[in-house]
């Protein structure tokens, strides 16, 4: 089943021109993957699986102003976060240079006014609220929420893309004021935190 199907029958709804988007991001990750190697995503299929993996929380995520991605990488979830989500500024904060030029490039072709790229760790990334923070293969929850503090306030949700590993990784580390929801799909646990859930 393709991409396109498979989003339709999980009632993901998305924008005019995502596949337009999806398609041209597709082409560049490939060409800049060859000499770049931006992601361990090297064919279709696993690059299909990937993108299916960022927009699927858009079916249960609230519409938000502001989304700030921890640790994008070539643009897993936060640049398809942005594709699906045009009413949405997305902050994309990775620190690697090749990453970060790759996440410009796309920008700039696309001609995305929803997206700002931001070149260095989130530690060194200066201080603002979001309403949604996401982080996907990056690190453990615990810490996530130790490099998040700077930009959430009691408003802000924290999605987290996690595997199985989730469920260990929440009873010790979720600060108490903090409600959760786990999301469960085939290949993926969603982690979803806030005050406000």
């Amino acid at each position: 089943m393709n991409l396109k199907t498979k989003l339709e029958e999980d009632g993901v709804e998305l924008p005019e021109n995502f596949f337009f988007n999806i398609q041209k991001y597709k082409e560049h990750l490939f060409k800049w993957n060859k000499i770049h190697n931006l992601t361990g995503a090297k064919d279709a299929n696993s690059v299909d699986n990937f993108i299916y993996d960022a927009v699927f929380p858009v079916t249960f995520l609230p519409k938000v102003a502001t989304l700030m991605d921890i640790g994008t990488g070539a643009g897993f979830p936060g640049m398809i976060l942005a594709f699906a989500l045009p009413n949405t500024h997305v902050t994309l904060v990775e620190p690697l240079a090749k990453r970060a030029s790759f996440l410009q490039f796309i920008k700039a072709d696309l001609k995305l006014t929803n997206v700002t790229i931001v070149k260095k760790r989130v530690e060194q990334t200066p201080s603002q609220i979001f309403d949604i923070i996401t982080s996907r293969a990056v690190t453990d929850t615990k810490m996530l929420l130790k490099l998040s503090e700077n930009f959430r306030d009691k408003d802000s949700k924290l999605l987290f893309y996690k595997g199985e590993k989730v469920f260990d990784e929440i009873d010790a580390n979720v600060e108490a004021n903090m409600k959760h929801k786990i999301i469960e799909t085939n290949n993926r646990h969603y982690l979803l935190l806030g005050e406000n859930l």
